[in-house]
């Protein structure tokens, strides 16, 4: 966590490597802050993005006594995402949740690209959910649309489901304000997600038998299941996409960023890296055919769900689903088409185990 006042302090493996006059890929091939009584960084483990305390690392390298940060806990103590679900007792997806919710999302901060939240704001959310657990709107008349704002669905929806493991359909309509297809996408998505979490913290489980153990009835098993296979799918992958926007930020072309996987129609993955230094100002991964170029910064992805014609901006970088990204970066920078006609590869399919 970034402790109360020393945000300015903040510091990337970028600026890092820097500091020690040497290229980040040395920096990530030999790792240096591993060494034993090199200052700890102070994203929490298992962070998308490693950040330390500069006053910390310059003292270090330059041979003085490693000034102590504060260890007494601040509500303007900044937490990011792995932090904050800690301090909620929840895990970081439902944290990606909650955290679209009013009462969080105009209080999230970036810091050198990494989302954190006051460690105050996160405090009153959680007590304010411990005393009234569905916030959102009682009823919707018939006929009217989505009385919930998108962005605090899987919030509110997930809320209910602490509550009732069972819930239907029609008690997402009636306890949240959702319409029969917005609760019919929501209540699988969000029991998959849950299945996936189980199933990373306990692996010699079945799938089936996690969804039992969640207490998710037999007659919801089954999409509940395709949609855990689709999230177990996207934490595969995301690591991999980070690298590759790290290493693109290592070269200039692109600030320091978490890559978030979305889900297109059909429960296919994507995901953006915004850039900064090239032509493009941005590139997009598609499970079906790999990497291209977009033309658009702000809605990369864009709606469309088929394969984009190549021209008008958008260029497919390589043939294969998952390049190298040294391999990416040469195609971004020298102007080769990766493939004129992309191939279309087969998400991995929908068995979460074989």
């Amino acid at each position: 966590m970034i402790r109360a006042g020393r945000r300015k302090y903040a510091q990337t493996s970028d600026e890092l490597a820097n500091a020690m006059g040497i290229s980040i890929g040395t920096f990530r091939n030999k790792q240096p802050y591993t060494a034993e009584d090199f200052p700890p960084a102070i994203s929490s483990e298992g962070a998308r993005v490693k950040l330390w305390d500069s006053q910390q690392t310059a003292a270090y390298l330059a041979g003085r006594p490693v000034p102590a940060v504060p260890v007494e806990d601040d509500d303007q103590d900044l937490l990011d995402r792995n932090e904050a679900a800690a301090e909620l007792g929840v895990t970081p997806k439902t944290w990606d949740d909650y955290k679209k919710h009013p009462q969080i999302a105009p209080h999230l901060t970036k810091v050198k690209g990494v989302e954190h939240c006051p460690r105050g704001i996160v405090k009153a959310f959680r007590t304010a959910k411990g005393t009234n657990t569905d916030a959102g709107p009682k009823g919707r008349p018939k006929g009217s649309g989505d009385m919930v704002p998108r962005d605090e669905i899987s919030a509110r929806v997930g809320a209910l489901l602490d509550e009732d493991p069972a819930a239907t359909i029609a008690a997402v309509e009636d306890r949240v304000g959702l319409s029969y297809a917005a609760a019919a996408r929501a209540l699988p998505r969000l029991r998959g997600e849950r299945i996936a979490d189980l199933l990373q913290a306990e692996p010699e489980l079945t799938p089936e038998t996690a969804a039992t153990r969640l207490g998710y009835p037999t007659a919801v098993q089954r999409t509940a299941l395709a949609s855990a296979a689709t999230e177990l799918r996207a934490r595969q992958v995301q690591p991999y996409l980070q690298r590759v926007a790290d290493v693109l930020v290592g070269a200039g072309l692109a600030e320091q960023q978490d890559i978030v996987v979305q889900r297109l129609e059909g429960d296919v993955l994507a995901a953006a890296v915004s850039l900064s230094g090239s032509e493009a100002p941005a590139l997009v991964w598609d499970e079906r055919y790999g990497w291209r170029t977009a033309v658009s910064r702000r809605h990369p992805i864009g709606k469309e769900t088929g394969t984009p014609p190549e021209g008008d901006g958008i260029r497919y970088l390589s043939e294969e689903q998952q390049p190298e990204p040294a391999e990416l970066l040469a195609a971004l920078t020298d102007g080769r088409p990766g493939s004129r006609q992309p191939k279309t590869i087969h998400p991995a399919g929908t068995a979460l185990h074989g």
